[in-house]
């Protein structure tokens, strides 16, 4: 099995949650091509681990704990992390590198904007490219989530809760459907999945699954 490993990471404030999730791509043998002569290869998308943060862990603890993660001999292919860098910017993003977690960063400042984009090493992701990206490896059954899995129904709900509400600009926002309600743990999905599509040039949209778990 060849295997890639995505970690999503949302920072939280003050009354939010820090929401970290760590997204397995992983290559498997699938079945005898005839034509082909040879074994098909079947790629997949699991959702391995899930954590919400207690309210007002230092950010300095959740650095750790992700390079605890990073570092982890279960992970037996490339690293990638993906952190929401939009309120927090240059500070956090900064943390991160001094932690030398040996893998690839990739920082991300949420927008409202038409398409992304990259400069001076940030990378500029409109959220309706997260949020909808999201929704449809959901509706496509190829996002592989098990039942016993840690906050699995609270990620669930954020994702039936997510609204769509358009300003008097005409712009498309997506966020929670009632004040109050958080969206942690569908935005460090979403971060992770994004990337995912972004390394594979749209491997994070369409993918095969063996079953559908959620």
């Amino acid at each position: 099995m060849k295997a890639e490993y995505f970690f999503g990471l949302d920072f939280g404030k003050t009354h939010d949650f820090t929401a970290l999730v760590v997204l397995e791509r992983a290559e498997l043998q699938g079945a005898w091509d005839p034509v082909a002569f040879g074994f098909r290869t079947v790629t997949v998308l699991r959702l391995r681990y899930v954590k919400r943060f207690p309210l007002g862990t230092e950010y300095v603890e959740i650095v750790q704990r992700v390079k605890e993660m990073m570092g982890s001999r279960a992970l037996n292919g490339p690293r990638h992390l993906v952190v929401d860098a939009t309120g927090l910017g240059s500070p956090i993003v900064e943390l991160l590198r001094r932690a030398e977690m040996g893998c690839r960063l990739w920082p991300v400042s949420i927008t409202g904007g038409d398409k992304d984009s990259f400069a001076d090493g940030l990378y500029r992701v409109p959220k309706r490219d997260l949020v909808v990206g999201l929704q449809v490896l959901f509706e496509q059954g190829a996002l592989q989530i098990a039942e016993g899995l840690s906050e699995r129904a609270a990620l669930v709900k954020e994702m039936s809760d997510m609204r769509v509400k358009v300003t008097s600009g005409g712009h498309e926002q997506y966020e929670a459907g009632k004040s109050g309600q958080h969206d942690d743990l569908v935005s460090a999905l979403s971060l992770a999945c994004w990337a995912v599509s972004k390394r594979w040039r749209g491997g994070g949209v369409g993918f095969r699954s063996d079953r559908r778990l959620v």
